[in-house]
């Protein structure tokens, strides 16, 4: 027999005039609610629609849509010459469904790794960059022309091959393209299989910590260095072993000091960030060497290093040591500061026999590059395009860096120190505040500066280990036009001498 209405399901059920939703929504979210709840109960038979639409003084048509969405959401079931009936099997709550009430009871927890994850440092989200950001190349300069043409050309055609699942490394055409530009420009000698492609230099770091490391293994990092770097190695159960970096780049005896038997070493030897200075050739030698004799891994983070104002780039690592370095070095690069980071386009060029292993951790992360955007920069580089890029990137660079190279000497000679001559590679340089700061005035300089349209990271956030890096502000140069360069210094220096006259 079946069951009767049950009066107490609409006795609760009011209509809100008010509540911002349609006496239709208001019934559907009322049953929809009271069956997850099991307020209605399976087998339950509703009113039918003209006794409903007649105790709310409703329309019947009102009711006959809102019975039409819950049989068909499956809340709802029609018996012909029976009713209208709640269902032996409930369906599952959907996107819209309300809420449902369940018991307190205690709540999921990250694991140990989400915790510390969650709690270590990044590189801030910067939506607006602003003037002498650091990190970001001359985003106008972009070659808009040819790659929009590319991306016309590969759209009209061959598009339906780069839509599918492909190569977790990369597309061989790409990878091929990357392999020829290394030689051409870094003397560095690999071949397509050696390269996987990244989303960047940030995804090679992280894949070379979940490959190379195993939790409480000691790595050397670079202090003051890449904060987002050393992070990606913390979040694997890094140690992190501070080493000091001076003019001519990490102090590889200070690491051998420290921790002789590190698992890695993670450096940036072309231009050190932030300092901006290049590791000299006895010291890659050195670190080349310990690493053959400790058994350890470099991680060469080449993030800059095609922008040199004064002859050819430098080597890299991998390119100087012929098989051991083959074997021990990790080079990562990236398009992010020739093109443009919104691309997400990098690479990893693996140590000798470990792109299999590279590839699989990649493929594990988000399965593949994407494929159209890959074959543009394949075709970008085989055509010369990239070759002519560069060149053009490199003038407007060095031209933007003489611009502010002069507005320093002009207006903050008494407030910055910057060496001098200025760096000879990237897109940056490290500026050293003057006359003895007190605790925390560069990060005081870069919120203040933030609200004057500065964007000029505190030097001392870049520190492992508190106290050890100078109170500086790191200034780039690449994005920023010439004719705004003098402006921005002097908006800069007016800061200071505020913050100078009136601390706090």
């Amino acid at each position: 027999m079946p069951r009767l209405p049950a009066p107490p399901l609409w006795n609760s059920f009011a209509l809100d005039p008010a509540g911002g939703l349609s006496r239709q929504e208001q019934i559907v979210r009322h049953v929809r609610q009271a069956v997850l709840s099991g307020a209605l109960r399976p087998g339950d038979r509703l009113p039918s629609t003209r006794q409903l639409a007649e105790e709310l003084g409703l329309a019947r048509q009102t009711v006959v849509l809102a019975f039409d969405r819950l049989l068909a959401d499956g809340f709802l079931v029609m018996r012909p010459g029976a009713g209208t009936f709640v269902p032996a099997t409930l369906p599952l709550p959907g996107p819209e469904a309300p809420p449902v009430t369940t018991p307190d009871g205690p709540a999921p927890r990250l694991s140990a790794r989400g915790e510390r994850i969650r709690s270590l440092p990044l590189t801030p989200l910067r939506r607006e960059p602003g003037l002498l950001a650091p990190g970001l190349p001359a985003l106008e300069g972009f070659p808009w022309a040819v790659w929009g043409r590319l991306s016309a050309r590969l759209w009209r055609g061959a598009a339906r091959d780069h839509l599918a699942y492909s190569d977790p490394a990369g597309l061989p055409v790409l990878r091929q393209a990357i392999a020829a530009h290394l030689g051409a420009t870094r003397g560095l000698v690999c071949t397509p299989e050696d390269i996987v492609v990244t989303s960047g230099s940030q995804q090679g770091i992280d894949l070379a910590a979940r490959l190379l490391l195993d939790p409480g293994d000691a790595a050397w990092v670079e202090d003051p260095g890449y904060v987002a770097g050393r992070s990606a190695l913390e979040a694997a159960g890094a140690r992190l072993v501070p080493v000091p970096v001076d003019a001519e780049g990490i102090v590889v005896a200070e690491g051998r000091a420290r921790a002789p038997g590190a698992r890695l070493a993670l450096v940036s030897p072309a231009h050190q960030y932030p300092l901006g200075v290049g590791m000299s050739l006895a010291r890659r030698l050195a670190l080349l060497d310990w690493a053959a004799q400790s058994g350890a891994w470099i991680v060469e983070d080449d993030y800059d290093g095609d922008f040199r104002y004064g002859g050819a780039p430098l080597r890299p690592l991998r390119a100087l040591g012929a098989g051991q370095a083959e074997r021990s070095v990790l080079h990562l690069g990236t398009f992010a500061k020739i093109l443009a980071p919104g691309l997400r386009l990098g690479f990893l060029v693996a140590p000798r026999g470990t792109a299999e292993a590279f590839t699989a951790a990649r493929a594990l992360v988000d399965r593949q590059p994407p494929g159209p955007a890959q074959a543009v920069l394949a075709a970008f580089i085989a055509e010369g395009h990239l070759a002519a890029h560069l060149r053009r990137m490199r003038a407007l660079a060095a031209e933007r860096r003489g611009a502010l190279l002069a507005a320093l000497e002009r207006h903050a000679a008494d407030d910055l120190d910057w060496g001098g001559a200025g760096p000879e590679m990237g897109l940056h340089l490290a500026a050293r505040l003057t006359k003895n700061p007190p605790p925390g005035f560069d990060q005081a300089v870069q919120e203040a500066a933030r609200a004057r349209g500065l964007q000029v990271p505190a030097l001392s956030r870049y520190a492992v280990l508190p106290g050890s890096t100078p109170q500086g502000l790191v200034l780039g140069y690449g994005t920023t036009p010439t004719a705004q360069i003098d402006a921005a210094v002097q908006r800069l220096v007016a800061v200071i001498r505020a913050l100078r006259r009136h601390p706090g």
